[in-house]
């Protein structure tokens, strides 16, 4: 059965809350390992040579030969071919979990591009940060972000900087700065109002801080943006539990089950059903 997004922002959204004692948390900002090293080992680049094309494919085929090829290749190389040629170095050693090494080539390889090329510098210094993040350096990521996103800002790629805010986010909740993080995701919302994962993690990150009342309010913006999101319709029955409202999170995570019945958040979803029909049960 399609139904409609308004029909879903009404079951995952409700009146706003008032603090109360949680049920239950889902897994904090910071994501996965997995995830940030599969976002530093992306490769988009300006201007690909065509050398740096079959650089980057045979990192995933075979990740030494591609690092010896590269560094014969930077060996010899010249100008913006060095940065390349670090690039690819960078995504091999990413592939064989490398992640310090990766982290500091390709801050070199940012280094190396010119100027004139600062969305090429934004990524590279994206990939060094996601290459900290991967190798658990929450600390060492956020300088790189940092440049990143002032790269992207140079180059007028609100796009590109948005994301990085969101990165930024996630290294300053790893490094506990949590009221830094929130700076970062309103930046990010400020840059680009329609992106509805700024307003999810910052939802995320407000509820986790006991900011119920302002999750409330990012959340519904989140549901607005991305209706049939599951992860969206989740964190909502969260901040509603937590907030005491148990129909209003009951909806929320039937809502899951009706969008994505075969996902990690409906697992998610029946598990807080059932706790909420526990504590129904335990307090008749």
């Amino acid at each position: 059965m399609i139904i409609s997004a308004a029909l879903l922002l009404a079951m995952q959204v409700g009146p706003n809350p008032a603090a109360t004692p949680p049920i239950g948390v889902p897994p904090e900002l910071e994501e996965q390992r997995a995830r940030t090293a599969s976002a530093a080992a992306t490769s988009p680049v300006a201007a690909q040579t065509s050398r740096l094309v079959e650089c980057l494919r045979l990192t995933a085929e075979d990740a030494e030969a591609a690092y010896d090829s590269a560094s014969s290749w930077r060996a010899n190389a010249r100008d913006a071919e060095r940065a390349q040629a670090a690039h690819c170095q960078g995504l091999a050693l990413v592939r064989m979990e490398r992640y310090e090494e990766a982290r500091d080539i390709f801050a070199v390889a940012r280094g190396e591009v010119g100027d004139d090329n600062p969305t090429y510098r934004a990524r590279l210094g994206a990939m060094a940060g996601n290459a900290a993040m991967a190798g658990r350096q929450a600390g060492a990521a956020i300088p790189h972000f940092e440049r990143a996103i002032a790269d992207a800002n140079s180059a007028g790629q609100e796009d590109i900087a948005t994301g990085l805010e969101i990165d930024l986010a996630r290294a300053l909740v790893a490094a506990e700065r949590p009221e830094d993080a929130l700076a970062a995701l309103d930046r990010a919302r400020q840059a680009n109002p329609g992106d509805p994962r700024a307003w999810l993690l910052s939802a995320k990150l407000s509820r986790q801080l006991g900011r119920l009342m302002e999750a409330q309010r990012q959340i519904e913006q989140a549901a607005t943006l991305a209706p049939r999101d599951p992860v969206v319709g989740l964190e909502a029955g969260v901040i509603a539990a937590l907030a005491n409202r148990p129909d209003d999170a009951r909806r929320s995570f039937e809502s899951v089950l009706l969008v994505a019945p075969d996902g990690a958040e409906a697992d998610r979803a029946r598990a807080y059903i059932a706790q909420l029909s526990n504590e129904g049960t335990a307090q008749r």
